[in-house]
């Protein structure tokens, strides 16, 4: 499994739409609308390199009104939250 954040630099007025339509791409797991030099802050969690780069490179990066972005790909994953939901009994 590769998990990798996408930073992306957004329009303005399209900040809404976009992080619309991202969070109905399969691969993208979360979306933040987030604070200082990005726009938004997309969790990308799919199957291989080969994966990561169809949805940056032909699918996320071809949305209208992304100006920029920045791809950050994981080594390894913490996450409390992934932990308590694998032993969870509910």
């Amino acid at each position: 499994m590769v998990n990798a954040i996408v930073l992306l630099k957004v329009k303005r007025d399209k900040v809404n739409s976009i992080a619309s339509d991202l969070t109905d791409m399969k691969g993208i797991s979360e979306v933040y609308s987030v604070a200082g030099k990005y726009d938004l802050a997309v969790m990308v969690r799919v199957k291989d390199n080969d994966d990561l780069a169809d949805i940056v490179t032909n699918r996320m990066l071809k949305l209208d009104g992304i100006t920029d972005s920045e791809t950050l790909i994981a080594f390894r994953v913490y996450s409390k939250h992934d932990l308590e939901s694998m032993f969870s009994l509910t």
